[in-house]
């Protein structure tokens, strides 16, 4: 099939100005509450982009977490690639790709790290195996086989047989707190709708971008 075969026109709805709510925070909350309803898979799955010291870019798919006021939450190793990538750039963006919906979001601001209080509040609602992996992965770093992280993943069952597992020091949360967010709607002939808030102190304005 010839990538020309897959063209498609957008036509589920449009985005005007007078349908957005008073900030993107509402506003996020609105299309993201469409998308569980419409049964999309995962639809807290956002593509999490970073740039290394050096400028190398990074791209990797992670959950989000928690949404506020304050910003988008999702969790880590703080020593993995992208952890040491906000440690030299505190910026990131953020992309909901909501295909079926014909929609996305995207998300761009400064990154902080959540308290520790937050972050061990989050870790104990994990599945307890998903506790001990954050222990037993050394993310991001070289290994010779996946024998390696299992082996650790059994020694650390026996270790916390029968108590809490705690939370590791190296793994948390982070928070993307937004500068602009844009929603993106299809439309057809590639007209898309795309709206965006730019946050101008302690205000959003709203703004039309060309398609």
């Amino acid at each position: 099939m010839s990538l020309a075969d897959l063209r498609k026109d957008y036509s589920l709805a449009g985005l005007l100005e007078k349908d957005l709510a008073r900030d993107p925070f509402r506003q996020f909350e609105k299309w993201f509450q469409e998308a569980e309803a419409a049964k999309l898979p995962e639809p807290n799955a956002m593509v999490l982009a970073t740039s290394a010291r050096n400028g190398q870019p990074g791209a990797r798919i992670v959950l989000l977490k928690g949404v506020d006021g304050r910003g988008f939450v999702f969790y880590t190793n703080y020593e993995s690639r992208k952890g040491r990538d906000l440690e030299a750039q505190a910026r990131a963006a953020l992309t909901f790709p909501w295909i079926t919906l014909e929609r996305q979001v995207i998300i761009e601001g400064t990154v902080t790290k959540v308290s520790r209080e937050e972050s061990e509040a989050y870790f104990h609602t994990r599945p307890r195996l998903s506790q001990l992996a954050a222990w037993a992965s050394p993310q991001s770093t070289i290994i010779s086989g996946r024998g390696v992280i299992e082996e650790s993943l059994k020694v650390l069952e026996k270790k916390y047989a029968g108590q809490e597992v705690p939370l590791p020091p190296q793994w948390g949360g982070y928070r993307v707190a937004p500068e602009t967010v844009e929603f993106w709607q299809g439309r057809r002939s590639r007209l898309h709708d795309r709206l965006r808030y730019r946050r101008e102190k302690d205000t959003w304005i709203v703004e039309r971008l060309a398609p």
